[in-house]
């Protein structure tokens, strides 16, 4: 789900690949581009996507990332907002068969809203609306072309559970609040997920060149180029837990736990006594 720390793993990922002597630059990240890029959708389809309607596209996504994995030498990591469902021809987006496996992070949906909201520079009650509607979806341009294709989120307890229950894959599902307080045992899990074998020295390393820290100063040296124009704040902003407690009321706040306590009490964002965690 945007927002949950998908950039955070990419620039770590990036650093622990490339063994370096200084962090890696991220505006140059390793791996594949997002998913929904309307550009690689037009290469791999052999149609572009502005002649087609929403369903149509659907339909051929599958499609697009079977011919990308015939043409590929190694594995390719791709990004991905959308939640995994099917399309109108009952396929799921995201074929099984050319997948070797998911790694979903997971984030507090209390923070992840002020996140989004930071990101996209919205309203927190908008946020909520989308992060509450089954039925969400982002990107539903009807007017003008954007670079990405739409992408259905659903909820946020919908959108987990599309790929932890459902995806039939391989999924391998961290939090981002671990990778906050135990950093060496989520990103060992991250490189598992990923099969890639652990090396202790690399992996330090890599986690003190995607610090926080070290990501901001380079933001603010570089500017980052996944940063929202209308964002008010930088991509990245804070790198904390909790922090909804200074920003959301109350009744925002009880919205999201009422209407996404399940999963949120399946994750250990909620305790046995019905309050958050973090």
């Amino acid at each position: 789900y945007p927002k949950s720390g998908n950039t955070w793993a990419r620039t770590f990922l990036t650093n622990y690949l490339m063994d370096a002597d200084g962090p890696a630059d991220i505006n140059h990240l390793r791996g594949g581009p997002i998913a929904s890029a309307r550009e690689v959708f037009d290469r791999w389809a052999g149609v572009e996507a502005s002649d087609l309607p929403a369903e149509e596209i659907a339909n051929l996504r599958p499609h697009v990332y079977r011919e990308m994995a015939r043409h590929i030498e190694h594995p390719l990591y791709i990004k991905v907002h959308d939640a995994c469902t099917r399309n109108s021809e009952g396929e799921q987006l995201f074929p099984a068969d050319v997948t070797g496996g998911v790694l979903y992070i997971i984030r507090n949906p209390l923070d992840l809203a002020v996140s989004n909201a930071h990101h996209g520079g919205r309203t927190l009650p908008q946020i909520v609306d989308v992060l509450c509607n089954p039925q969400a979806v982002v990107l539903d341009l009807s007017d003008r072309l954007g670079p990405q294709l739409p992408q259905v989120l659903l909820s946020w307890s919908g959108h987990v559970q599309s790929w932890v229950d459902q995806a039939g894959m391989r999924v391998t599902v961290v939090r981002f609040e671990d990778m906050l307080s135990e950093p060496e045992a989520a990103f060992e899990s991250i490189l598992a997920a990923l099969d890639l074998a652990p090396d202790p020295q690399r992996l330090q390393r890599a986690l003190a060149f995607s610090s926080f820290e070290t990501l901001q100063a380079q933001e603010r040296r570089l500017g980052f180029r996944e940063k929202q124009m209308n964002a008010d704040t930088m991509f990245f902003r804070e790198g904390r837990a909790g922090t909804w407690r200074l920003e959301l009321d109350a009744d925002t706040a009880a919205r999201i736990l009422e209407t996404q306590g399940d999963v949120m009490r399946r994750f250990g964002y909620i305790n046995p006594a019905g309050q958050p965690v973090f």
